[in-house]
């Protein structure tokens, strides 16, 4: 999993940070609406940033394994 930021420029959203992305790449956006903004307390804080550093490291379960696990046997 990467984070990156990005802007939209002619309805289509462009990497501002980071190298690009892989063409045909499927990605999550969410966008604040006005001047929407949360917070989080310190702890939250470094969870989130602990659990990008993991996977980045690769360690994680991909979206196959998951539903592979998920879907009854038999």
């Amino acid at each position: 999993m990467r984070v990156t930021t990005g802007r939209v420029e002619d309805g289509k959203i462009v990497v501002v940070e980071g190298p690009p992305l892989e063409e045909g790449i499927e990605v999550t956006i969410t966008a604040p609406e006005g001047d929407e903004t949360f917070e989080l307390c310190e702890e939250d804080e470094a969870e989130i940033l602990a659990a990008i550093d993991q996977a980045e490291r690769g360690e994680f379960v991909n979206s196959e394994e998951v539903l592979r696990k998920l879907r009854p046997r038999g």
